[in-house]
């Protein structure tokens, strides 16, 4: 490709850049803040998000959102689910025509209920002949940067553009697989971290593995119910972007949401929690706006209901436990199953 544009010089943004920066691949990476832009200009390392990992040349740095996706023929979305629809729209006039646009953002957005390729989709140009499509998958920033054995999946409605973003990311120590299914990719990512936050609070209300297993299990339940709701297919939610990214933000010590997790079980409150975080922990808003999209669906997702009353009515965690174990007993069978 001539060029690849990176919107969003966070962690998981610039993990990403430099992985296909290190293939040789030219990579514009973009940030909203000027300030952080010149430290990584004059730095030619992001020492705040990801220190120790050089630029290579092929990796430039701007804060010119037009510049940065001007004739580029892939641009990587990678900012916050709350900000997305405004930095895509500021965008889109400057795109190319033809360009493969990837989301590689884990959220919904609370007003809309709509994922990142729906908003995409919803401000598209036709004219422009963009294709969307989503990356996700168990992937700790830090560890792409590390260049740790790692797999994802990327998914695109059109197989061609699929396989194209596939090439493009996979090396030796990066695997991607591809799939159609970008709606049950999206629910998948946006979900999971709700059910992250959850398995922090278990973990720090000091219950033991049964209890993350369970919850594990249940809250992947509730996913696959919402995404096929939401068209998606089953088999996506026990692949890499659902199952497998589902494990590791449960039990990951680098994962953000089960962070704010543990300090809500710890007794902290809400505010407390996210006052000592240096990063976006995506599922605080996604549990809103999830619990709005079933809620609008018909959807029951008990876990998912009991976290929008820890997260945004002040509930114990202790008591969302004690309802969760008294709910009346059922069968367990297939997704449909509450």
């Amino acid at each position: 490709m001539n060029k690849i544009a990176m919107i969003g010089a966070g962690s998981w943004g610039t993990a990403l850049a430099l992985l296909l920066a290190r293939k040789g691949m030219p990579v514009v990476l973009w940030d909203h803040d000027a300030d952080h832009v010149a430290r990584l200009a004059a730095d030619r390392e992001n020492k705040r998000y990801q220190p120790g990992h050089p630029f290579p040349a092929e990796l430039q740095v701007t804060d010119s959102l037009a510049a940065a996706v001007k004739q580029a023929d892939c641009v990587v979305m990678v900012v916050p689910s709350h900000g997305f629809r405004a930095v895509y729209r500021a965008a889109l006039p400057e795109m190319q025509q033809g360009a493969l646009v990837v989301s590689a953002i884990k959220g919904i957005e609370i007003e809309s209920g709509m994922t990142m390729t729906q908003i995409m989709q919803a401000e598209n140009d036709a004219n422009k002949r963009l294709q969307f499509g989503v990356l996700s998958g168990p992937s700790f920033a830090s560890e792409v940067a590390e260049r740790q054995p790692t797999a994802v999946t990327v998914a695109f409605a059109e197989p061609q553009a699929a396989e194209t973003v596939q090439r493009l990311f996979s090396t030796d120590y990066f695997r991607v697989y591809t799939s159609g299914d970008v709606i049950g990719l999206e629910i998948s990512a946006a979900m999971k971290n709700v059910i992250a936050i959850a398995a922090g609070i278990c973990d720090g209300l000091n219950y033991g593995l049964n209890t993350r297993a369970a919850l594990i299990t249940r809250g992947l339940a509730e996913i696959a119910r919402l995404g096929v709701a939401m068209g998606g297919e089953p088999q996506t939610f026990a692949g890499l972007g659902g199952l497998g990214d589902l494990v590791l933000t449960c039990t990951g010590n680098l994962s953000r949401n089960r962070t704010v997790g543990l300090k809500l079980g710890s007794g902290l409150s809400l505010e407390q929690a996210l006052s000592e975080m240096k990063m976006v922990a995506e599922g605080v808003k996604t549990t809103k706006s999830c619990y709005q999209l079933a809620s609008g669906l018909g959807v029951e997702m008990p876990i998912l209901e009991q976290m929008h009353q820890i997260l945004y009515h002040g509930k114990l965690c202790q008591d969302a436990v004690v309802e969760l174990f008294q709910r009346d007993l059922k069968q367990e069978a297939d997704v449909a199953n509450r």
